[in-house]
């Protein structure tokens, strides 16, 4: 077990950073350091390589969000670290990959889209109930609806060549996207603590 999360984590790397495309069982196996004979005994293709990256690399960053959830004092500071999360995500992953992944390994892309339909929406509306509990959210927004336009609007992010190719780099349309939902659902005591936490966990400039 310990030598498959090796290799998908491995894996999972080539891809972010050059793309799902160019990356072959060659030089997956030459970075992990094994045989291709060692790595074919795990994967059948490099689409189960894909799939398999894929869902480990969804895992590992949905088990960091849960953790920020869970150590978080609101609902407003945990997205703000959740935020500063998919930052330092961005400037990991080339901002091709996730257009390689839906054109060329559809399959790969499914997984990704499905895993986080079934649970980023969830999470994503319970934070939206818990702020609108807290009094950072406005009492009038439609928790579920607002989660599935943020997920929506995210996953769009990273599937517009438009977006992807143009001079603003993937951060910075993150963070402008992002404080437009926040400024969108938060009641004026969320603003001011929003503005806190911003200058707490976020830089300045991008």
């Amino acid at each position: 077990m310990e030598h498959l999360t090796h290799v998908l984590n491995i894996a999972t790397d080539l891809f972010r950073h050059y793309g799902f495309k160019t990356i072959t069982m060659d030089d997956i196996a030459r970075r992990a350091g094994i045989s291709k004979k060692t790595l074919y005994q795990h994967f059948a293709n490099k689409q189960e390589v894909v799939n398999e990256s894929v869902q480990w690399y969804y895992n590992q960053v949905f088990e960091q969000c849960t953790n920020i959830i869970a150590t978080s004092e609101n609902a407003i500071e945990a997205m703000v670290r959740i935020m500063q999360l998919v930052e330092e995500m961005c400037q990991q992953v080339n901002p091709l990959a996730m257009l390689e992944l839906q054109r060329f390994f559809p399959q790969g892309y499914k997984i990704f889209r499905e895993q986080i339909i079934a649970k980023d929406v969830e999470e994503m509306r319970k934070n939206i109930v818990q702020g609108i509990e807290e009094g950072y959210y406005r009492a009038e927004v439609n928790p579920l609806l607002m989660a599935m336009f943020h997920i929506e609007t995210t996953l769009m992010l990273f599937q517009s060549s438009e977006l992807s190719l143009s001079k603003y780099d993937l951060q910075y349309v993150n963070r402008e996207v992002m404080e437009h939902f926040m400024y969108g659902i938060m009641t004026p005591k969320g603003v001011a603590l929003y503005r806190q936490y911003k200058e707490a966990y976020l830089k300045q400039t991008i």
